[in-house]
């Protein structure tokens, strides 16, 4: 109990929470980019889980990280296109879409190891990123440690967070993104392409979350675990609900729920007398919580779920 109350535990913990923050602030900013354009991507936890797979069998095989990175990045992008041609093309239920995705992909990541890699009875693993420590700022004292020795993969998520808010608020597309999101009609009559702009989002969304999906087997663990995104797919979609589409949001809600999955993870480490399940629980019922207190205030694009048809 004593070791809860010691600056080392806090410096862990925080250095932790933005680790675990990581992949939640990526694919959270792609699924803000998804949604501001109308378009409600529940593939997401699927897309997450097979990129994670690609990523780890393209570094398995090449012992190259940032060809696995390319290569979920791409991935992702694809799985963004095919959301985009249920969507936008042929106008389907965004939900069955979404969750049709999530399912083949789900299975098509098992497959694919069992196929690849069979059924060991110890997993393949390859080497990952190592943190990456900034000369001089890593020496200041507690700040140092948390912010400036982390996976380089941390640093490119919070740098995305003002990238993608220049994006959406200053930009050409950033605008012609929240008008299609709120009013296709009036975006296509002013000459924006309403489908092209889609599409983008979509593609750029996919491509984030398929970066997302690489942090877990060439940072977070050495290997992949069928069970390794954890459900953190549908976490992000609450957690653009709590950041209310703003990407400057995002940043909190992911480390709010990230710092309360490392907490549970050292609470376990330091042997607290609780059953483990009650840890394993504390980010979702966090979630829960969450979006019971937030959603009531949250204004969503206008036109999200509704297919548009050119008249």
């Amino acid at each position: 109990m004593k070791e809860i109350f010691t600056i080392g535990f806090f410096i862990g913990l925080f250095s932790a929470t933005l680790r675990m923050a990581t992949p939640l602030i990526l694919a959270t900013l792609g699924e803000v980019f998804c949604e501001r354009s109308g378009v409600l991507n529940l593939g997401i936890e699927g897309i997450m889980l097979f990129t994670s797979l690609i990523a780890f069998l393209t570094t398995y095989f090449t012992n190259n990280l940032w060809l696995g990175v390319l290569t979920a990045i791409i991935v992702g992008i694809l799985f963004g296109i095919l959301m985009a041609f249920f969507t936008v093309n042929l106008g389907v239920s965004q939900h069955v879409s979404g969750l049709g995705i999530t399912l083949f992909a789900s299975g098509l990541s098992l497959f694919t190891y069992r196929q690849i890699i069979g059924s060991p009875q110890i997993p393949p693993t390859i080497e990952t990123f190592k943190t990456l420590t900034i000369p001089v700022l890593s020496k200041i004292p507690i700040i140092g440690p948390i912010l400036f020795d982390q996976y380089i993969l941390t640093y490119i998520a919070l740098l995305s967070i003002p990238i993608v808010s220049f994006i959406i608020y200053k930009t050409n597309f950033g605008l012609s993104l929240r008008a299609v999101g709120e009013n296709p009609e009036a975006a296509d009559a002013l000459g924006i392409n309403v489908y092209r702009t889609r599409y983008v989002a979509l593609i750029i969304g996919g491509g984030l979350m398929g970066l997302a999906g690489s942090f877990f087997t060439l940072a977070y663990f050495n290997m992949f675990l069928y069970g390794i995104v954890g459900g953190r797919g549908w976490v992000c979609i609450a957690l653009v609900i709590f950041a209310n589409w703003d990407p400057a949001r995002v940043l909190l809600g992911a480390l709010l729920f990230g710092g309360v999955d490392a907490l549970q993870l050292r609470l376990q480490a330091i042997g607290f007398n609780i059953p483990y399940q009650f840890f394993l629980m504390m980010p979702y019922v966090l979630t829960i919580i969450v979006l019971v207190l937030v959603a009531r205030n949250a204004i969503a694009p206008s036109s999200i779920l509704k297919p548009y048809r050119r008249e």
